[in-house]
């Protein structure tokens, strides 16, 4: 067995040396869950990434002129997507680790610190997201930028997203509270022209928005307005609070007027009726979960809405949420979810001769990757590893201490894997991280945009 080739630089700089549209890899003799489920796990097999596409998965392909990695003792596995993460507040990390409720990161967060943020700081903490992103083996991430007062910090959080080398959507949403130019919405039409013309790139656009009034006012609200806004722009909508009942009646309001439809997204989907879910599941609406947002910060009910999801015919995203408070990882986003409803499953059933119902780990793999593409409008670019997709894609060392022997490869990807055992990460055929560590980042001058970055937040007085 040889797992050295995704640690060695001599490799790496084989791989590097070739043009991008020139490039090809044949990875050998690894696990690989495919997640495509005409394809499924494939065991001691290849996979050939052409420029930034996979083009052949299976035992035995010729190599021809490819960078031939060994990928034996190793789990290949799709790249994980995050379908909401408000990126901006990066350089806040943890800085509420046990806030007690919504309103308490609101007035914090929101009211408190978003005010002074200047574009640089878009761009810091944007940058910050991401490249943590990658380095736990995130290769898509939606950054629901909802501090866009100027086209300035709109500008600023896209180019982080695209110097980061991440398959970036920004979803931009003008600020809750505070001064802003109130240029959104109508600045999407400026950000698509510059940024979004083409629609095979890595970078893609959407609107982003909020479900009802009660916090921030009716201009933010989703609506018939904002939907033409995104119809006109062919653009996706994520639509960020969905909870209890005034989302609920806000989400029939939606499906009576046409708006509610597969290229609308309802976060967290926490406390709502079940007329509300049967509109979401009959219009094809996708739901992003927040796992350890909806239970950690108490939004509404506080339970991840799985269950009502799968009832309902819709299979979620996955989503990290707010790092202020939170973790920046899917595995624990996984894990979370997966031990949540088991618990709930078991306990439903508890003194009954009824079996529960419980997801499994291949439920969660699958609402962390190819339904997190599904959620985020990119079913057919990633999301699985699929001939014809791009090559966005993780190598998981899975004879390290915490993971020998492999036995069950999605057991050990969502139960016994963390950051530290993700040997090399590819975005768009593009190697982003390789023995273990995110390439291209000079930490010691991030390290150093950070921390100015959070002093002037922190020490920032708000207007």
């Amino acid at each position: 067995m040889n797992v050295n080739d995704t640690t060695s630089a001599a490799v790496l700089d084989r791989i590097r040396c070739r043009p991008a549209d020139e490039r090809r890899i044949l990875f050998t003799g690894a696990t690989i869950v495919t997640m495509d489920p005409a394809l499924g796990v494939l065991h001691d097999a290849d996979l050939l990434v052409d420029g930034d596409t996979i083009t052949a998965i299976g035992p035995n392909i010729d190599p021809g002129d490819a960078v031939v990695v060994d990928a034996s003792g190793s789990v290949l596995s799709p790249g994980f997507v995050d379908t909401h993460r408000h990126a901006w507040e990066a350089q806040l990390r943890r800085i509420m680790p046990d806030v007690d409720d919504l309103g308490a990161y609101v007035m914090s967060t929101l009211a408190g610190h978003a005010p002074v943020y200047r574009p640089e700081d878009m761009y810091i903490g944007t940058k910050l997201a991401a490249l943590t992103a990658i380095d736990s083996g995130i290769t898509t991430m939606l950054d629901f930028s909802h501090n866009s007062r100027t086209p300035e910090h709109s500008d600023a959080a896209v180019e982080a997203l695209r110097d980061t080398g991440i398959r970036g959507v920004h979803a931009s949403m003008g600020p809750h509270f505070g001064d802003w130019d109130k240029q959104w919405p109508g600045d999407l039409t400026r950000l698509k022209e510059r940024y979004f013309s083409s629609d095979d790139q890595l970078l893609t656009l959407r609107l982003a928005t909020l479900a009802t009034d009660e916090i921030a006012g009716p201009a933010l609200a989703y609506g018939p307005d904002l939907a033409c806004v995104a119809k006109d722009l062919g653009i996706g909508v994520s639509v960020d609070a969905v909870f209890g009942k005034a989302s609920s009646e806000a989400i029939l309001r939606w499906a009576e007027d046409g708006i509610l439809n597969p290229d609308v997204t309802l976060i967290h989907a926490t406390g709502l009726t079940p007329e509300a879910w049967k509109a979401m599941g009959e219009t094809g609406t996708t739901v992003a979960l927040a796992p350890t947002s909806d239970a950690q910060i108490g939004l509404e009910t506080a339970i991840p809405a799985v269950d009502e999801a799968l009832s309902a015919g819709i299979r979620p995203g996955l989503s990290i949420d707010v790092e202020v408070a939170l973790v920046s990882d899917m595995f624990t986003q996984m894990r979370t979810l997966h031990a949540i409803q088991r618990m709930r499953a078991v306990n439903a059933a508890h003194g009954t001769d009824e079996q529960p119902a419980r997801i499994t780990t291949h439920d969660v793999l699958d609402f962390a990757t190819l339904q997190g593409a599904r959620t985020n409008g990119l079913e057919g670019v990633t999301g699985s590893l699929t001939p014809g997709k791009k090559a966005d894609l993780l190598v998981i060392r899975a004879e390290d201490l915490n993971n020998m022997p492999l036995n069950d490869p999605i057991g050990t990807v969502v139960l016994g894997s963390d950051a530290r055992n993700i040997s090399a990460v590819l975005v768009d055929g593009e190697v982003r991280k390789w023995n273990g560590h995110v390439l291209d980042v000079e930490l010691p001058a991030l390290r150093r945009e950070v921390h100015a970055s959070r002093d002037y937040v922190l020490n920032t007085p708000a207007a």
